[in-house]
């Protein structure tokens, strides 16, 4: 797939946040479930260090994790729906921030079970966080596929850049990680 179609698909998943951009169109709760993941710094950076990690591994864990990510944040988005606190909740997708920068900065390639256990952990806090915040008068299923689409939108863009990207640039690809994982320690200490 050519950056240029990655991009274009990105576009079209967004094309409809541009489309409601005037107040009064996000009853729905559609355009509330994709701005959230894009809007929101300490979730856009997990969500594309996702889609970095795993074009950065091999075999089943490049589709697995951002599989695993975006399940397990549809379940935690309906634990949060029923209204779910995990203990320290922002401190958590702070540290997933932290992790996957660090792991995509190292270019780690631990265990499938493992890389899938600490995905699936990550992507319930966000989940939690996305499902607590579900704006008043929306569908909770609207909101759902919205931030599904975000998500999936943002794990195929940082995947994109690292399997377009030649091999010369993979050191860009880890700085990445490692701007991402200064913001997680960061948001961490905020």
């Amino acid at each position: 797939m050519t950056l240029k179609r990655i991009l274009g698909a990105v576009a079209l998943l967004l094309t409809p946040a541009l489309a409601f951009a005037h107040p009064g169109h996000g009853d729905s709760g559609l355009v509330a479930g994709i701005s959230h993941p894009i809007g929101g710094l300490d979730h856009l950076l997990a969500m594309l260090a996702v889609g970095l990690w795993a074009a950065q591994q091999q075999g089943a864990a490049r589709w697995a994790l951002p599989c695993t990510f975006v399940g397990t944040m549809l379940i935690g988005g309906m634990l949060g729906f029923e209204g779910l606190q995990l203990p320290a909740l922002e401190s958590g997708i702070a540290a997933s921030v932290l992790a996957l920068g660090l792991a995509v900065a190292l270019a780690v390639r631990p265990p499938l079970v493992m890389a899938v256990a600490a995905t699936a952990l990550f992507a319930l806090f966000h989940g939690v966080a996305h499902g607590l915040e579900l704006p008043d008068m929306s569908s909770p299923w609207a909101y759902a596929a919205g931030f599904v689409v975000a998500t999936a939108a943002l794990h195929a863009a940082g995947y994109g850049v690292v399997r377009v990207l030649p091999q010369a640039a993979a050191p860009l690809v880890r700085l990445a990680g490692a701007a991402s994982a200064v913001t997680g320690a960061w948001l961490l200490a905020g």
